[in-house]
């Protein structure tokens, strides 16, 4: 079931609302701010113009606001795994979600050239959530995700598909490299699954959920890197996970133990410390998706297993330093679904924010500079209700959104007139002059005057 929250697009819709619109690039001075910075929180002045944060007040300012009190700034937050903007129909269903909690930045892991074709036009406007698509999703020929995406999984049905590249061998992926790198891109996605049981490949009722050889995914990797392309590995046992270690990729999708669709032991999905120490020193990044198990619907007793093993392997690659990237994989969510089920497992509030507000947006796009407070940086920001490192639940109701100096909102006739000149919040309204009665006072003496 969960497979097929993943992709199919025969889900509940959000309720239909004004879609978000930008206002033009504004200027902005916000006094008495107070801000995340990755570790904490700071205080004092901000100002915005051109699209970022500047040092000094602008000659112009189109919005002045004093946020004396407890409104915290935090950079917005991105969700490193999902599959529903890959698609105009998703597009057009989640798009104003993102925006709406505050997640501008995404990935989409397994869309193909002509869906994420469509997209791309929708995702350069000014009020949309920056993407980065893979569009080069790589498994064996009875491979994960086959199952979900066809309509009646059989191998007939699996080559004929265009969404998903099969590949048996590491001859077969020599052989299939020009067209796997004519799909485009700058990452591709491979699938581990079960990696270490061969036996299950003659398995009928495993088509569809299985995925590549390691020496195939060896192979992948390779190619992809020689040609300074970056690879991220779907897993789904610790066994897996080392198989992508040894096949030397950039970034792992998911935990394992985000599922157990085997009910195979706890200890199968255990990252061995070993292993956490082998991604620290090679910078693998580890894409969280712990908020996928809630669509397994487990029982008690075997959600609370999975969600201890899922605990015990955090603390092991956070001990080793391994990069934790915040995505979800749930396909009517987004990265606030993944925090607060991070949260739940025991994160501290100030790493939560940072991996989702600083580190993964960084991953996504690293030639940018966001996730910061300081000259120079994208002025993109959620203003909040409250301190987040109190109560995360702040988090859930954004007062306000800014993307590079534009206000988003749903109110068309606010984002035509922000760049007026308005009313301040930030300064006093001034007094009117009142008049003196005519003889009440003499004219004072011209030396007094210009003493003064």
């Amino acid at each position: 079931m969960a497979l097929t929250c993943s992709f199919s697009q025969a889900q509940t819709s959000p309720t239909p609302q004004q879609p978000y619109q930008a206002s033009a690039p504004l200027s902005w001075e916000l006094k008495n701010a107070r801000w995340f910075d990755g570790r904490q929180i700071q205080k004092g002045n901000l100002y915005v113009e051109n699209g970022v944060f500047v040092a000094r007040k602008p000659a112009k300012v189109n919005r002045k606001m004093d946020l004396r009190g407890q409104q915290t700034l935090i950079p917005p937050l991105a969700e490193a795994h999902n599959h529903n903007l890959q698609t105009a129909w998703g597009w057009g269903q989640y798009a104003d979600q993102y925006v709406d909690e505050g997640v501008f930045y995404a990935a989409m892991l397994c869309g193909d050239p002509a869906g994420v074709a469509e997209v791309k036009p929708l995702a350069a406007t000014p009020a949309a959530p920056d993407v980065s698509f893979v569009t080069a999703c790589i498994t064996s020929p009875d491979g994960y995700p086959l199952a979900a995406v066809l309509p009646e999984p059989s191998a007939e049905a699996a080559a004929a598909q265009q969404q998903i590249v099969l590949v048996d061998s590491p001859e077969q992926a020599r052989t299939q490299w020009p067209a796997i790198k004519a799909r485009g891109g700058t990452w591709l996605r491979i699938v581990l699954a079960h990696s270490d049981r061969p036996e299950l490949h003659q398995q009928p009722a495993m088509f569809g959920r299985l995925g590549l050889r390691p020496d195939t995914a060896s192979e992948l990797t390779r190619l992809a890197h020689a040609e300074g392309r970056r690879v991220v590995a779907h897993v789904e046992t610790a066994a897996d996970f080392d198989a992508a270690l040894a096949a030397g990729v950039d970034a792992i999708a998911h935990l394992p133990g985000y599922a157990n669709t085997l009910d195979e032991a706890p200890e199968v999905f255990a990252i061995s410390e070993s292993a956490a120490a082998l991604a620290a020193r090679q910078h693998t990044a580890v894409i969280t998706t712990t908020a996928a198990t809630a669509l397994f619907k487990l029982d008690a007793a075997s959600l609370t297993t999975l969600r201890e093993v899922q605990r015990a392997n955090l603390a092991r690659l956070q001990a080793a330093g391994v990069q934790l990237l915040v995505g979800s994989d749930v396909f009517i969510g987004t990265a606030r679904a993944e925090l607060h089920a991070l949260a739940d497992l025991g994160l501290d509030r100030a790493t939560l924010l940072r991996l989702a507000s600083q580190d993964t947006p960084r991953v996504l796009f690293p030639k940018r500079k966001i996730g910061c407070f300081e000259p120079g940086c994208e002025a993109s920001f959620l203003l909040l209700g409250d301190n987040p490192l109190t109560d995360l639940a702040t988090l859930d109701m954004p007062m306000l959104r800014v993307k590079q100096g534009r206000l988003l909102t749903r109110l068309a006739d606010v984002a035509a007139s922000s760049s007026q000149a308005e009313a301040s919040t930030a300064d006093p309204p001034k007094k009117a002059a009142t008049k003196k009665k005519a003889g009440s006072a003499k004219a004072k003496p011209a030396s007094k005057a210009k003493r003064r």
